[in-house]
């Protein structure tokens, strides 16, 4: 199970109108048990880019970050960690800007 430790999401500006929807940056501090495949003793993060557009939301880009090192880890995140990040994103997307 993941646990979102802390995390921040910011609004990322298109100054030329190229993208359709808006789109935004998510990094997730995740917190996961020893036993889990994507456990690192340094700490992982995930950065996610998500989309919000007149018709749906959706997760467009992530990938899984070491937090000591920001390398990063080449980890497939199974189809239920990928659902549970997009409602949390889908959650938190109001907070863009909010800081």
């Amino acid at each position: 199970m993941l646990t979102v430790s802390s995390y921040t999401v910011e609004k990322i500006r298109d100054p030329f109108g190229i993208l359709t929807g808006e789109r935004y940056e998510f990094v997730l501090e995740i917190e996961v048990e020893e036993d889990d495949e994507l456990f690192s003793e340094n700490g992982i993060y995930v950065r996610v880019i998500y989309l919000v557009d007149e018709n749906r939301t959706s997760v467009v880009k992530h990938e899984v970050l070491e937090r000591s090192t920001n390398n990063h880890l080449d980890f497939e995140m199974e189809d239920e960690e990928l659902a549970w990040i997009e409602a949390f994103c889908k959650e938190h997307v109001a907070e863009a800007g909010k800081n």
